[in-house]
């Protein structure tokens, strides 16, 4: 998830009230509010929790906590007494993580059973899939010729021809840098630190997070790198806000780099309230929300009858399989690989 210069972030508090006739709807819970937590890529259409609210009567507020990471930590640290009713934005790198910390409490939307059945892999009682994405490996076409092609695989980095043209996150720091490097880790196996040994000797670069990557050293930012590890939806994005308007994209994706990235929503626990909770995480699930996600956060719909915008036709189909590790081996090995990481790349 991220946030394109066209996006503006959306921190805002949504006290949204049902419009329309004074009396509520046999359907809707008395008027209530629910606080959704987010992390600060979250980004939804102006207006779109009314819907939720002309049909509940309850209002949203949401919060914005920081990076993936933040979130979590935040919502561990204050589970006795949690600052909202809704966590949206954990994905399968935290997953174990979060699932170890005990916040949740169980509960399974009766629209579950229409989630694209590929992403139901890693069931849990707690944490509901709500869109996915992958991150991948971009390049800036007309950096490169036929006399000098872009790279073809993740494999072609190891070429000095390629020395001091990427730069990546760090994976302490930033779950794109952390998603890049459980790809590297499952493409290369037990040779993966030596991958990293000799990007470093390539003079690659190394920043704190997405925004520093794609708009600072990247050429979409006026930087001098070529390739930056950002978004499959990266190309998609780069078109839909192109100016002048063109008919390609400037970026493309190396497909054998990619990480599938899974994100989740649950109810916290010693939530008060919960009814109100339970009816926002179906609406997340509900073809008005999921529907919303692709333009506004360059994710992919989680609801397997969910219409794609048109621009999302292009969006590359990668094999499930492809970097696939599961959030034990992450949550079991997270942080002896990005020490190694560390000490193998800024030390």
């Amino acid at each position: 998830m991220r946030k394109y210069l066209s996006i503006p972030a959306i921190t805002v508090l949504f006290a949204i009230f049902a419009c329309g006739s004074s009396q509520p709807s046999t359907d809707r819970i008395n008027e209530s509010s629910v606080t959704l937590i987010t992390h600060d890529s979250f980004a939804v259409s102006d207006g779109l929790f009314e819907t939720f609210t002309s049909k509940t009567g309850i209002t949203v507020e949401q919060l914005s906590l920081g990076d993936t990471g933040q979130l979590l930590s935040t919502s561990i640290l204050t589970k006795s007494n949690p600052i909202g009713d809704v966590i949206f934005g954990i994905d399968n790198t935290f997953l174990g993580r979060a699932l170890d910390a005990e916040i949740f409490v169980p509960y399974k939307s009766p629209l579950q059973s229409q989630i694209i059945k590929e992403l139901d892999h890693e069931k849990s009682d707690y944490l509901t899939p709500v869109d996915y994405g992958h991150v991948c490996l971009n390049y800036w076409k007309s950096s490169f010729s036929d006399n000098f092609p872009p790279p073809k695989s993740i494999d072609d980095l190891l070429n000095p021809l390629y020395a001091k043209l990427l730069v990546v996150q760090n994976p302490e720091t930033s779950s794109p840098g952390l998603a890049f490097l459980l790809a590297t880790i499952s493409h290369f196996g037990n040779n993966w630190e030596n991958f990293w040994k000799t990007l470093e000797q390539n003079g690659v670069s190394v920043t704190s997070d997405w925004e520093s990557s794609y708009y600072g050293d990247f050429i979409a930012g006026g930087g001098e790198k070529s390739i930056v590890v950002s978004y499959a939806s990266s190309p998609i994005a780069e078109l839909i806000y192109s100016n002048p308007p063109s008919q390609t994209p400037p970026t493309g994706i190396i497909e054998d780099s990619c990480f599938k990235q899974i994100e989740y929503a649950g109810i916290l626990k010693n939530s008060q309230n919960i009814p109100e909770a339970e009816a926002l995480l179906d609406f997340l699930l509900s073809q008005d929300f999921q529907e919303d996600i692709p333009l506004n956060m360059f994710m992919m719909p989680v609801l397997e009858k969910a219409v794609l915008p048109a621009a999302f036709s292009t969006y590359p189909t990668i094999p499930s399989h492809l970097n696939s590790i599961t959030s034990a081996e992450i949550d079991a090995n997270r942080n002896n690989w990005t020490e190694i990481w560390t000490e193998t790349v800024l030390r």
